[in-house]
């Protein structure tokens, strides 16, 4: 498949995530295996979050500890570009103004309350589920961290594909928009559901239907987001990719928590 190749997972890795990687291309084909390779960069991000989660629930900390912990590592990962695009697309919506007006209080460099308000109870959702999760053993936790991790990137693949536009002629958001055929986005999702069954599947009772339930619903929250940001503001930008990561990685956890 075109998203299995180096420019591609470069172009994700690199995109996606701080960790050293080169990106040699940033053509349309190259985007386009990017965005169809976003899961695995979130498998990557949603195991390096596991560990330290799990580690310190291990060695004796409380599941509080453990649930900071699993929550601060992504955010360390994307250098809190996620949050920060989170923020912004808040503050842009909240706003109330015309797209252009609109987009152009994305651009600054300052939150605005709605950014903050935002941050502040998406933070506290991820860590108190977080902390639900490590409270039933570090395995619950270490699932559901990766889940959100894949379940946030695949939102990302499926805001890429043919027809979304792009809200700016430059940035991200314009590099990325209308790359991804519907076909391919059909695959990676439908790959990505099994894997997070499998994952949930490993913890045993309704653990699959539970964990591909998560993605579900996270795509879900994610689709209605891009939605609304379509119509707002005329299509999509980096700002809106990372308010759609964090919007969906917080829905998954809140259906796991339940």
């Amino acid at each position: 498949m075109t998203f299995l190749n180096s420019h591609g997972l470069r172009f994700a890795f690199g995109t996606l995530t701080v960790l050293p990687v080169r990106v040699t291309r940033w053509d349309r084909e190259t985007a386009r295996a990017g965005m169809l390779s976003a899961p695995l960069a979130g498998l990557l991000v949603g195991l390096l979050a596991a560990v330290p989660g799990s580690l310190s629930l291990l060695l004796g900390s409380g599941p509080l500890l453990a649930a900071v912990a699993s929550a601060a590592i992504p955010a360390a990962l994307t250098r809190g570009l996620h949050l920060d695009g989170l923020a912004d697309t808040a503050d842009g919506l909240g706003s109330a103004k015309p797209a252009e007006e609109a987009l152009r209080v994305m651009k600054q460099s300052d939150i605005g309350p709605f950014g903050v308000i935002t941050l502040l109870f998406v933070l506290l959702a991820q860590v108190a589920v977080l902390f639900e999760l490590y409270g039933q053993g570090w395995a619950h936790g270490a699932a559901g961290t990766v889940v959100a991790a894949v379940a946030a990137r695949l939102a990302l693949t499926l805001a890429s594909r043919q027809g979304v536009p792009p809200a700016r002629p430059e940035g991200l958001g314009a590099a990325v928009a209308g790359t991804v055929p519907l076909g391919g986005a059909v695959i990676v999702t439908v790959l990505a559901i099994a894997a997070c069954a499998g994952t949930g599947a490993l913890l045993g009772g309704y653990g699959a239907v539970h964990h591909a339930l998560a993605v579900l619903v996270a795509l879900g929250a994610a689709h209605l987001l891009l939605r609304h940001c379509v119509r707002r503001f005329g299509g999509v930008t980096g700002d809106v990719f990372g308010a759609l990561e964090e919007t969906a990685a917080t829905a998954a956890l809140v259906v796991l928590a339940f």
